[in-house]
């Protein structure tokens, strides 16, 4: 089968990080080539044929070198990425019938793996801390997608156990079915963190993930304002169209939430303003460093900043979060909500919350036209430079349909 796959190494992380990985060219990680299918791990195991598959963020700064290498420790390699996929059943069994339009949950937790008795975070129903994920049952890997054995969606097939598949309502196409997995991310951090009604919101970048933090805060919450900060115009227009209050640039944004939280300004002589007050609850969508710190440095003392966008090493001052006393939490890929915003009871799994989310934002209308996995230096371009051109989500069609 034809499939783009991935082998990291240590110089590859090196040369990556100067050269770009994303541009192809002799140092990248990641080539298309011809590779036997990943055989089925057992009963209950699934062949699938992805129809499209994104490029998240994360697969980004994996091929540009700029991923935590504490994330490569929980991959296995060569792998074949792609975890944000929406496929056809094509064989092996279970309760699924040859071709069923599914979309895939990639945590490879303790019930994927079939580990018996399950780690006490999965046996807690927070399957996404599993402790498994090193290579209990099978070779590691954090979701399908990192992971040597299951294979991932950029490829013209791929396995998964038929408890990670949930079936695409009629009423959604492709495009709104591979934004499930993203939409996923984003309630799963509003509904852990909701924000209250007299709260005002901060959301720090507008890429894929802020964008739909911004739609999952008004479909599951019911926030006071929201704030946007967008680097680009088509972003800023996107905020807007999904419910930001007001979006600004980076540039503004401490004149910004100052304005709309009567915050004090500060100007040290060795440090670059800040708030005292602000927003009351903060997204960082950007994963970056000066995201991080400009959300810090704009949320009031007592508040929360959640990590959506994946973090890596870092060098920030954290004294602000230390006199602030605020809650620094991180928000990572999905599982069970039970407590929070308007859409949690009784608990259900995040994941069929987004797909009747989907059915009513059309995440769809955020999705590039796919391109084939033969052109994945001109997708992984496209994916990088997306915010730039306008552009959002980029994704490929491994069957060739794009």
């Amino acid at each position: 089968m034809r499939a783009l796959e991935c082998t990291p190494t240590v110089p590859g992380y090196a040369l990556a990080r100067v050269a770009g990985g994303t541009r192809g060219g002799p140092f990248t990680m990641l080539r298309l080539t011809h590779r036997p299918p990943p055989e089925l791990l057992g009963e209950g195991w699934v062949r699938l044929r992805p129809r499209l598959a994104g490029i998240c963020g994360s697969d980004l700064s994996a091929l540009r070198g700029h991923a935590s290498p504490y994330l490569g420790a929980l991959a296995s390699s060569p792998f074949v990425p792609g975890h944000e996929v929406v496929a056809t059943v094509d064989g092996g069994g279970g309760r699924w019938r040859d071709g069923s339009r599914v979309v895939v949950e990639p945590l490879l937790h303790c019930g994927v793996r079939g580990v018996v008795p399950p780690c006490p975070r999965c046996a807690a129903g927070e399957p996404q801390g599993c402790e498994s994920v090193a290579g209990d049952g099978f070779a590691a890997g954090l979701q399908s997608g990192y992971c040597a054995a299951t294979g991932g969606g950029w490829a013209g097939e791929m396995v998964a156990h038929q408890s990670q598949l949930h079936e695409v309502p009629a009423g959604l196409d492709d495009r709104d079915a591979v934004m499930v997995e993203p939409l996923a991310c984003a309630l799963h951090a509003v509904l852990r963190n909701p924000p209250g009604p007299d709260d005002r919101v901060l959301v720090v970048g507008a890429g894929t993930l802020g964008l739909l933090i911004i739609a999952a805060l008004r479909h599951a919450a019911r926030p006071r304002r929201v704030i946007a900060v967008a680097k680009h115009d088509g972003q800023s227009r996107l905020a807007a169209r999904l419910g930001a209050d007001v979006v600004c640039a980076p540039d503004v944004m401490l004149r910004t939430v100052r304005f709309e939280t009567r915050a004090r300004l500060v100007e040290g002589r060795a440090v670059a303003p800040f708030l005292l007050g602000g927003a009351d609850l903060t997204f960082e969508c950007s994963g970056t460093a000066s995201g991080l710190q400009s959300a810090i440095g704009c949320t009031r003392a007592g508040g929360t900043v959640v990590m959506v966008g994946m973090p890596g090493r870092a060098s920030i001052d954290l004294a602000p979060a230390w006199h602030r006393e605020l809650s620094l939490r991180g928000a990572y890929a999905y599982g069970v909500e039970t407590a929070g915003g308007t859409a949690v009871e009784p608990p259900r799994r995040t994941f069929a919350i987004a797909l009747e989310a989907a059915q009513a934002l059309r995440p769809g209308r955020l999705v590039d036209d796919p391109l084939p996995l033969e052109d994945y230096r001109r997708a992984l371009t496209r994916a990088a430079s997306a915010g730039s051109r306008g552009a959002v989500k980029v994704a490929f069609a491994p069957q060739g349909e794009g």
